[in-house]
């Protein structure tokens, strides 16, 4: 992953880099539902996992959401297909959110700003659990290397007056949305897990279920 030698009152411009931000779906309705103190558990369950995958720190930490930055689309891939997988088989997180865009940056302070950081930022945001969503030129290199990549179209994102062609990226097995916890965006099954009668969405637990029950367009 790059690293960053700017002192705190330097800047620099012109360099590219791949930005990626991936986040828990469900972190949020984990706190509510379960507590801070289990929400925070799994956040650094996810932390451990980051660095673990990474070799060392994000760039930086937005809640639960990590902000990574590496020299060139390659590079981002070999990560994120260690780390994916990785939180896709552990059965204590929810499922992933992630974006991936490559392009010139501004380095300053040890962080990353420009176009490239704030398109990355927004196209995360529309992802789906379990989703990695990236642009054109980390999408070319994904399926050069026979990684499966599906065209999205072009999509309008905000602030910017042309739309953005979207790929999906494929690095950890897809969940299939009718497993997933509507609350907490865990994917069954697991022995825990109990369908909704008569059929309705699958629940990790009774809490999840009445969370659902009381307000259910919270989680649609």
């Amino acid at each position: 992953m790059h690293r960053t030698t700017d002192s705190p009152t330097q800047s620099s411009a012109g360099a590219s880099a791949t930005v990626a931000f991936i986040d828990l779906a469900g972190f949020s309705a984990i706190a509510d539902v379960y507590g801070d103190a289990a929400a925070i558990d799994v956040l650094e369950i996810f932390e451990a996992m980051v660095g673990e995958a990474l070799g060392g720190p994000p760039i930086k930490w937005i809640g639960d959401e990590a902000m990574l930055s590496f020299a060139d689309p390659e590079s981002a891939i070999q990560a994120l297909g260690r780390l994916l997988p990785a939180c896709r088989k552990e059965p204590r997180l929810p499922l992933t959110r992630a974006a991936l865009n490559h392009g010139p940056v501004i380095r300053r302070a040890g962080d990353l700003f420009g176009s490239t950081v704030n398109i990355a930022a927004r196209i995360a945001a529309l992802a789906a659990p379990g989703q990695l969503l990236a642009t054109q030129p980390v999408a070319e290199i994904a399926e050069a290397r026979g990684i499966s990549v599906r065209d999205l179209g072009s999509t309008a994102l905000r602030s910017l007056a042309a739309e953005v062609p979207l790929y999906e990226i494929e690095l950890a097995p897809s969940p299939d949305p009718a497993w997933i916890d509507p609350v907490c965006k865990m994917h069954a099954p697991y022995a825990s897990y109990r369908r909704a009668p008569p059929d309705g969405p699958w629940f990790c637990s009774p809490r999840c279920e009445e969370a659902y029950k009381k307000s259910p367009q919270t989680y649609s």
